[in-house]
């Protein structure tokens, strides 16, 4: 079985004769906000009632907390050494663009 996953260049080493890649695997993530995280938080403590009561307060207090993207789990990093004429015929990508890879199994 194999797959196919996008991994972005974050790093581009140049010695001349090899190229040294850093990739990281290339996560969407949603935006989630801080107010979001906390009232979920609040929601497991409290019991149904209570909840009901304080909610209007904690919306209130919490109103101006900041989006943020959350990253859900750990990226798969990946460094790759190649002869810089094999990375020439790639079309020499830079930082910051994406490479897509297949790994599999043989």
């Amino acid at each position: 079985m194999s797959e196919v996953v996008q991994y972005q260049i974050q790093q581009l080493v140049d010695n001349g004769q090899t190229v040294q890649l850093a990739l990281v695997e290339d996560v969407q993530t949603e935006p989630i906000s801080q107010k979001q995280l906390m009232l979920d938080a609040i929601n497991q403590k409290l019991d149904p009632e209570l909840k009901d009561q304080i909610a209007p307060f904690i919306e209130a207090i919490l109103q101006s907390q900041p989006t943020i993207a959350i990253k859900s789990y750990a990226q798969t990093a990946i460094t790759i050494t190649m002869p810089k004429r094999r990375y020439e015929r790639m079309g020499s990508p830079a930082v910051g663009q994406k490479l897509e890879i297949n790994i599999k199994k043989v």
